[in-house]
């Protein structure tokens, strides 16, 4: 019978990631007893993985990838399923002196044919040499590299089969790049981030530090993907250079079976674990209809939310299912980052949990200000205060010229500081567009500064601009989806057109219903929600069941929705009812 790895290692003393490279922290967590451990939907261990054992194999898959004729600098695609395969790809890439990309696994891209060019289009942008990933995918992995000339294509097992390279590794160099992170792709193609060892190291550090204060004894706990920041750095690199035990559920299972992330961290107390605001969302649905007997979450120290706009709806529900379960809202750490700043960029005082601010609504609309609401306020809006930047790091909200904003005014996000990317990987113009000289990272988000602390408004390519008024799509969609039953999370997409003479607003809804009537009830309804509570008109379109196409991460991505809708893909000319309505 296999047992997890423990949660503490009494004769280890613990570093906080003071390490020049993520190899050597490795080298050190493997003097204990800790380590990674697999688990499937069902909460079944399937790999208990030591640091030390995948120290020992990490560098003999390394000697493998050497000897397959790569050369130090070449970078390797590794389709990342949250198994034991992936990181062993990883770090061997470490050992080996290459630098690993990882990719997307399959499931948001809606079949093969979507998926495979996807995949080439990031090799290219990689210039990859190599391609590696799960055994059942090796099939698509081949028409993948057809015809890109890269030095090996397969499954990660099929390495031993190749004679390992002799002599010394080569050397790590903590200037150099430690890996290649895709961002997701929510409102242009994916980029590759070259994020170096040094950034790595400093903001793994920093977060796990001055962020989660990390302690002997602390157990993380993560469904969220290996190819997306958070699941990469927050639960395989930065436990690594803390050396602390992670439990570790695939992200597929997890949509299934999403209650085994809180059983897991119930009964091997873990305190840290993240999500975004989905994730809780989905246990507090499942907890309906569940039985949740013996169910602890009194450990849970440190519940971070990040990843996209938090809900606090969404926090405020799932606190008061599971509080008879132990659950504190407290727990509750809001956090601000994305990958081109490696992780994390702000993060919440740990232990106060999800600090709200109430602004009135048409002042922040008309005015870009965040003035306080009060008792006799006609529309409010709140929003998640998500902390105070990272030591050693700098922020600015700046208005349209670039000049700095005081408190309460909202502008565009910027950030300097030692954690950010080297650039965007082969693509010195797209990196001149976000990264100047001097340092500062323009982030695309909006928000204003609250005490010293930052509010994330929302990302200033989805703003919806009508008649001088400044519109967030996230307020539409949640007023939809709070208030239409028919509706789940994730089921609307808001976003504006050129109209004439105006923008208009345009509302797709996933809608499952078949009959007529009920249909054209729906499109009614949902037009008057948003024109008495936002004071706009808006078309709503049906679309069918898994329609809005996500990012690699599961985000929404509102601007290929956008793009979908005016090429026509939304029209449903066979429908017996019109698909269109304005709001009445």
């Amino acid at each position: 019978m296999l047992d997890p790895t423990p949660s503490s290692h009494p004769d280890l003393p613990l570093r906080a990631a003071d390490f020049g490279t993520i190899a050597e922290a490795l080298d050190y967590a493997a003097g204990g007893p800790t380590g990674l451990n697999f688990f499937t939907g069902k909460g079944a261990l399937v790999e208990a993985l030591p640091y030390r054992t995948l120290r020992e194999q990490a560098i003999a898959a390394a000697r493998h990838l050497l000897g397959a004729g790569l050369e130090p600098g070449d970078r390797v695609g590794i389709v990342a399923e949250n198994d034991g395969d992936f990181v062993r790809a990883f770090f061997a890439c470490q050992y080996a002196a290459l630098v690993p990309v990882p990719l997307p696994l399959p499931a948001v891209f809606g079949g093969k044919a979507g998926y495979v060019a996807h995949l080439r289009r990031m090799l290219e942008a990689a210039r990859a040499n190599a391609l590696f990933g799960p055994a059942a995918l090796e099939p698509w992995l081949q028409d993948v590299a057809a015809g890109l000339n890269l030095k090996i294509v397969g499954a990660v097992g099929a390495l031993e089969g190749i004679a390992p390279a002799a002599g010394a590794l080569p050397p790590q160099d903590p200037l150099g790049i430690a890996y290649l992170q895709f961002s997701s792709g929510s409102t242009r193609f994916p980029s590759g981030v070259a994020v170096t060892q040094r950034a790595l190291l400093v903001n793994t550090r920093e977060t796990g530090r001055s962020g989660l204060q990390a302690v002997a004894g602390d157990r993380a706990v993560s469904w969220l993907p290996f190819y997306h920041d958070m699941g990469l750095v927050g639960f395989l690199l930065m436990p690594t250079a803390f050396q602390r035990s992670v439990d570790i559920v695939p992200t597929a299972e997890f949509a299934r079976r999403p209650l085994v992330w809180l059983e897991l961290i119930s009964r091997h107390r873990g305190t840290v674990s993240y999500g975004p605001s989905f994730g809780y969302e989905l246990c507090t649905r499942r907890a309906e209809r569940a039985s949740l007997e013996g169910l602890d979450l009194s450990c849970w120290r440190s519940a971070g939310i990040g990843g996209d706009l938090i809900r606090p709806n969404v926090l405020a529900r799932f606190a008061e299912r599971f509080e008879r379960h132990g659950f504190d809202a407290n727990a509750f750490l809001p956090s601000y980052g994305m990958a081109e700043a490696t992780l994390t960029l702000c993060v919440a005082p740990l232990r106060r949990g999800a600090r709200q601010d109430t602004v009135e609504a048409s002042v922040l609309e008309t005015r870009h200000h965040a003035v306080p609401a009060h008792g006799g306020s006609h529309r409010t809006r709140t929003f998640v205060v998500c902390g105070r930047i990272l030591p050693g790091h700098e922020l600015e909200v700046r208005d349209e010229s670039g000049r700095r904003l005081p408190d309460r005014r909202v502008g565009r996000i910027f950030v300097r500081g030692p954690s950010l990317m080297a650039g965007y990987y082969g693509a010195p113009e797209e990196t001149a567009r976000v990264l100047a000289r001097d340092g500062w990272l323009d982030t695309g988000d909006l928000g204003y500064l609250l005490d010293g602390e930052i509010v994330i408004t929302g990302r200033a390519k989805d703003l919806i601009i009508v008649n001088g008024r400044n519109l967030w799509p996230q307020d539409i969609e949640w007023t939809v989806e709070s208030e239409v039953d028919a509706l789940r999370s994730g089921d609307v997409a808001a976003f504006s057109v050129l109209g004439d003479p105006h923008e208009e607003v345009v509302v797709l809804l996933q809608c499952r219903i078949r009959d007529p009537g009920e249909r054209d009830a729906l499109i009614r309804r949902v037009a008057g929600l948003v024109r008495s509570r936002h004071d706009v008109d808006a078309t709503v379109v049906l679309v069918p069941p898994h329609a809005l196409p996500q990012t690699t991460s599961g985000k929404l991505s509102r601007s290929r929705a956008r793009a979908l809708y005016l090429a026509g893909d939304f029209t449903e000319p066979s429908e017996p009812v019109t698909a269109r309505a304005q709001g009445e």
